[in-house]
């Protein structure tokens, strides 16, 4: 294992525009944080080198369109209110390089989160900053949402999931909800606008056991980098034969295979 990195390493980093727009957020970096996102960024970096995790690897570039991008969920999710008896736990479903995860664990350290990434070598790379970075109460596994949904470990036992993942509303539907407990929230990162997509995404989130409770359209701080956060409550259950199959939610998302199945 690497050496933890030194606050000696954070002079060649300028982190003045990284933590002005987390201001705007609300956010202020502790010393640790800081470090620990200048580590997460190098690790990044270096594995990137020989395998495909992101084609943004500029300094500033990743702190805006991935580190502040995935923290801007506190526009939309209040993280200390989320709090009860058991803490806070979240599934980021396709995180891929850890976003908005590890963004959001290394910011709200109590938050317990789980990422889930069906490319193994993904997961590798996960474990190895989890590890780097000492960031407890998170894991990463291996496999595809339409599995680990229907494990008893996972299905309705999170209060909030996320994905960033570029997919259909009414998929990532069906591939999230069923992780949120009755009364958690679903909420997806979108960079586009949603309108025709939540209308044909209406029937999916509906039988899934969701609601549309709210929705923030936004450009990053500092930037004209247009986000929009859709927020889907879970106010029932989602019915047992819900997530599909394997490969069945991308391929025939809900309302299309709705008289097929009967819905």
């Amino acid at each position: 294992m690497d050496a933890p990195v030194t606050l000696e390493d954070t002079v060649t980093l300028d982190m003045n525009q990284f933590q002005e727009d987390l201001k705007e957020l609300g956010i202020l970096l502790e010393e640790t944080q800081m470090r620990q996102f200048i580590a997460y960024y190098r690790i990044l970096k270096e594995w990137n080198s020989f395998m495909n995790l992101t084609a943004i690897t500029e300094f500033q570039e990743v702190c805006k369109k991935h580190f502040v991008d995935s923290l801007s969920i506190v526009k939309i999710y209040d993280f200390m209110k989320s709090i009860n008896e058991d803490g806070c736990r979240m599934m980021d479903v396709g995180t891929g390089a850890g976003f908005p995860g590890i963004p959001i664990k290394i910011v709200f350290p109590y938050v317990k989160v789980t990422l889930l990434d069906s490319l193994k070598k993904r997961v590798h790379f996960l474990d190895e900053v989890i590890n780097r970075l000492g960031l407890e109460g998170m894991d990463a596994i291996h496999g595809r949402a339409e599995d680990y949904a229907r494990t008893d470990r996972h299905r309705e036992k999170y209060d909030l999931c996320v994905s960033r993942a570029v997919a259909h509303l009414s998929t990532l539907s069906e591939y999230c909800i069923p992780f949120v407990k009755v009364g958690g929230k679903f909420i997806s990162y979108k960079s586009e606008k949603l309108a025709v997509e939540q209308s044909e995404s209406g029937k999916a989130i509906a039988v899934l056991g969701g609601k549309i409770t709210g929705q923030e359209e936004f450009t990053l701080p500092a930037s004209d980098i247009y986000r929009n956060l859709l927020v889907i409550e879970k106010t029932k259950p989602t019915p047992k034969k819900y997530p599909r199959k394997a490969g069945i939610p991308a391929k025939e998302p809900i309302q299309c295979a709705s008289r097929i199945m009967g819905d």
